[in-house]
């Protein structure tokens, strides 16, 4: 399950690599991005959905159980059907990314063979599996907004946000390592509910 994950993780830098080089040489098309999306369906749905389904096995009081991380891949379907072509998410993304989704539970195999931190203990039961799958795809159908790490002008101010995510991430993953990868993510959805609260 390790090597899915380091694989996924491989995915998303292609997966934000291959934005910058269409933005760069003006390769943007339609079929582009629908290719693009059916690539995240299956990187960032299918296998997260897969990794979860056998992680809940090991910690189910019932056979049924597994099945609540099926909902991973039907929630990345409906959220790139519903936002892949909305003209919103030219800036931000209205809802979470599931590059962002998948990361997070992609973090947790990492957990459960190298807890150095006492985390898993209290992270990984079937109750808070369960409620994190539950969370994790309400928000990436809905229609909270979250800042891009996509930096287009070079202005402190506008960047005050990611910037703050990129150094905090720095310091817990040299600090915790492959356990700061949930709270990060964590910390992005929070920042950026900070960002557009104080906006408004």
């Amino acid at each position: 399950m390790v090597n899915a994950s380091y694989l996924v993780f491989l995915g998303a830098a292609f997966d934000f690599a291959d934005g910058l080089v269409a933005r760069a040489l003006n390769a943007q098309s339609s079929i582009g991005k629908d290719l693009d999306s059916l690539a995240d369906m299956v990187t960032f749905g299918v296998v997260p959905g897969f990794a979860m389904y056998k992680i809940l096995g090991i910690y189910a009081t019932g056979s049924y159980i597994p099945n609540i991380a099926l909902l991973i891949p039907l929630f990345s379907a409906w959220r790139l059907a519903k936002f892949n072509n909305d003209s919103r998410q030219s800036v931000d993304f209205i809802g979470l990314p599931t590059p962002a989704n998948a990361i997070f539970f992609m973090a947790l195999p990492f957990l459960l063979i190298n807890d150095t931190t006492g985390f898993a203990k209290y992270i990984i039961t079937q109750q808070n599996l369960i409620a994190l799958i539950l969370c994790f795809c309400f928000l990436m159908v809905s229609e909270i907004r979250l800042f891009s790490l996509k930096i287009k002008k070079f202005s402190f101010s506008e960047n005050l946000y990611p910037v703050i995510l990129i150094v905090a991430a720095n310091v817990l993953f040299f600090t915790i390592f492959y356990a700061s990868i949930p709270i990060v993510i964590i910390m992005y959805i929070l920042l950026s509910l900070i960002k557009y609260k104080l906006v408004k």
